[in-house]
């Protein structure tokens, strides 16, 4: 595994920090170099909100994300018309086909488009859309192993959401199925 440098971004609301922390935290899991950087617009709903994961098998010298990464995870059309550009050449970009018309604009990277909104309807909560798309992401990428995702989720849920977890984990697959 090289290194892998993730925005995710979107509405506030969106799950958009959680999911990065999971990712994050997965890593740390699986004994991988991570960081996590929130970045929050004015307002916190509604606003937009991004993150930066790294997720590394080499020490992260910087935590900053700009025009440098592997994958970004666009839930809105705000955040794919600000990060397609930030993606290397022959990176992914998972794209909320619920929520964005459009298509990538780019030629020399590979675009996946991910219904996470109707997934997430479809198996009952609007609120896993986060979790259909990283699903979308582990199964491009590998970069940490989806049990290692649930682990993550049962430590910064704790036993009082114990019940979510299934929810999530069919989101984790229906996002996987997506890109297969």
């Amino acid at each position: 595994m090289a290194t892998e440098k993730i925005i995710c971004s979107g509405f506030g609301g969106q799950g958009i920090m959680s999911m990065g922390q999971l990712l994050a935290y997965a890593g740390m899991l699986e004994g991988k170099e991570v960081s996590w950087l929130p970045s929050y617009g004015p307002e916190m709903r509604g606003g937009t909100a991004n993150c930066s994961v790294i997720v590394s098998d080499k020490p992260v010298g910087s935590p900053v994300v700009t025009n440098d990464c592997t994958t970004a995870i666009v839930m809105n059309l705000p955040s794919l018309l600000k990060f397609e550009q930030a993606v290397v050449e022959g990176g992914n970009l998972l794209i909320n086909s619920s929520l964005i018309d459009e298509k990538a604009k780019r030629e020399d990277i590979k675009a996946y488009y991910v219904p996470a909104n109707e997934i997430a309807l479809e198996i009952g909560n609007i609120k896993v859309a986060n979790m259909v798309m990283l699903g979308a992401y582990l199964e491009l990428t590998k970069i940490v192993k989806v049990e290692t995702v649930i682990e993550a989720l049962r430590k910064v849920f704790g036993p009082s959401k114990e019940k979510l977890i299934p929810i999530n984990e069919q989101a984790l697959e229906r996002g996987a199925a997506c890109v297969r």
